[in-house]
């Protein structure tokens, strides 16, 4: 399904609000849009998140779907914003090179590698990729504590090591789905470049881990 997307990169249904922050926006995109990275905000509300988007600097994606499945739009889509971070190697998951390619080089290094390549043969970076949050806090195990070196860390450190996700309500998995779907179809994104954002980052593996956008979706 096509949705009209105006020149500003707006989209214009009545399941998208428009919530726009400019803070989050860092300039028009150099090239093609190509993916969809999917992430949780590591907060319990969509007012805490519209809230920090507003800061000088802030970072955030282009959409937030809170809890509800109600989908705000932050950021206009052909502004790029800060939401991947360093990329991982592709060609590790389909075989086309060894972890021995990348000794000694650390995340920052593999993210130079990667970015030397064309985005087909990478994961999408800030400049491709369409960024979807989803309302959801990293929450500590009970009885966890911390041992050895991680009783020097930082309590946001140990929760982004150890923290685990909530998983995604029906209404934001609904959302998500019609959501992936109408920027899909509507920008021609390829149904294997829509990824949760621990696959293309080195970030909380249980991040994203109960979003699924492969739901069925009603026609209007």
């Amino acid at each position: 399904m096509l949705v009209e997307i105006d020149e500003h990169g707006m989209l214009s249904h009545a399941r998208v609000r428009h919530a726009r922050s400019p803070q989050i926006e860092r300039g028009k995109r150099a090239g093609a849009i190509t993916g969809i990275v999917v992430h949780q905000t590591d907060a319990d509300t969509s007012a805490s998140s519209l809230n920090s988007y507003k800061r000088p600097k802030a970072n955030g994606a282009h959409f937030l779907i809170d809890k509800d499945g109600t989908i705000y739009q932050t950021a206009a889509i052909y502004q790029r914003t800060n939401h991947v971070g360093p990329l991982k190697a592709r060609c590790l998951i389909a075989g086309k090179c060894r972890p021995g390619d990348f000794k000694n080089v650390g995340a920052e290094g593999m993210h130079r590698i990667e970015m030397r390549k064309p985005p087909g043969e990478r994961y999408p970076g800030n400049m491709e990729a369409i960024g979807i949050e989803m309302v959801g806090r990293a929450r500590m195990p009970v009885g966890f504590k911390p041992s050895g070196k991680e009783l020097e860390w930082s309590l946001e450190r140990i929760r982004g090591e150890h923290g685990i996700f909530d998983t995604p309500t029906a209404a934001q998995n609904q959302s998500l789905s019609w959501l992936v779907s109408v920027l899909a179809d509507s920008i021609k994104i390829g149904p294997t470049e829509v990824f949760r954002h621990p696959v293309v980052s080195s970030k909380n593996i249980t991040e994203a881990q109960g979003a699924n956008w492969k739901l069925s979706i009603p026609t209007p």
